[in-house]
């Protein structure tokens, strides 16, 4: 991909995992400064490891999205220490598979503080210097839920479809300074799906299968044209097209890296 990202100052929020740290390893590669926040200080480790002679700076925080506190302390040090922003990447979030009514008031406002007022808070920290910057672009990373929500995980699309509003808002607000952008990842191959307990466990037991096989199976079931689970590295290709001067006509709109789960035509 030819991005023109080299030197560009980028912050990846989720960077230890899946989406998050194929985009931040995607940027490094393309020469950008990275930073890398999260609460897995092991996932952030493994990305260290990825660094190498050709690749841009990388910075690793430790932050807990879920507290207003480490995240300002955490998105504060990463861009004092980058020195200026020029990309967000907001990508931090969680979600489980429950129906409506085992969702608690707890539950609820513990999925959209991760899913939504993390974007919020991190976005209203970055946003002074986004604008000093001459490129400035801020990608949210939503979900196919978003637009085509399902009975589970409804806290989860709920999450979502608030980011989507949230990008919308501010690509009319900070144009023509900043461009602001989402994907709408369909099912993808990570942690969501794949931890113990995750949904594709819960998938296992309804179809007697193994988890994977569960998954591939259920896409099938919900006649995904593509048939099966997309990578992190199939959405941070589109997230970094997003991010460069490929896109620099491009803001307020949402991306659909789903294999064609989304069947409406806007």
């Amino acid at each position: 991909m030819i991005t023109s990202l080299a030197g560009r100052k980028a912050l990846v929020t989720g960077a230890g995992s899946g989406i998050g740290k194929a985009t931040a390893a995607l940027l490094l590669s393309e020469g950008a400064d990275v930073a890398a926040l999260d609460i897995d200080e092991a996932g952030l480790a493994e990305l260290t490891g990825r660094v190498t002679s050709t690749s841009g700076r990388l910075i690793s925080k430790q932050v807990d999205f879920l507290s207003a506190e480490s995240t300002t302390a955490g998105v504060n040090a990463a861009t004092a220490e980058l020195g200026g922003l020029d990309i967000l990447v907001n990508n931090v979030g969680a979600g489980i598979g429950r129906v409506f009514d085992d969702i608690d008031d707890e539950m609820w406002m513990k999925t959209l503080q991760l899913n939504f007022m993390s974007y919020v808070r991190t976005t209203r920290l970055t946003l002074p210097l986004l604008r000093e910057s001459s490129y400035g672009s801020i990608v949210n990373n939503a979900s196919d839920l978003a637009r085509q929500p399902e009975t589970v995980p409804v806290d989860y699309g709920a999450s979502k479809a608030a980011v989507l509003a949230l990008t919308k808002s501010l690509a009319r607000a900070e144009g023509p300074t900043i461009r602001v952008n989402a994907v709408a990842p369909g099912p993808i191959w990570t942690p969501f799906w794949s931890k113990p307990g995750g949904f594709a466990d819960d998938l296992a037991q309804l179809h007697n299968m193994e988890p994977q096989a569960a998954v591939e199976h259920e896409m099938k079931l919900r006649q995904l044209p593509l048939a099966r689970l997309g990578t992190p590295e199939e959405v941070a290709n589109v997230i970094v097209f997003l991010a460069g001067d490929l896109a620099s006509f491009v803001t307020g709109s949402v991306w659909g890296v789903d294999g064609g789960s989304i069947r409406s035509i806007i």
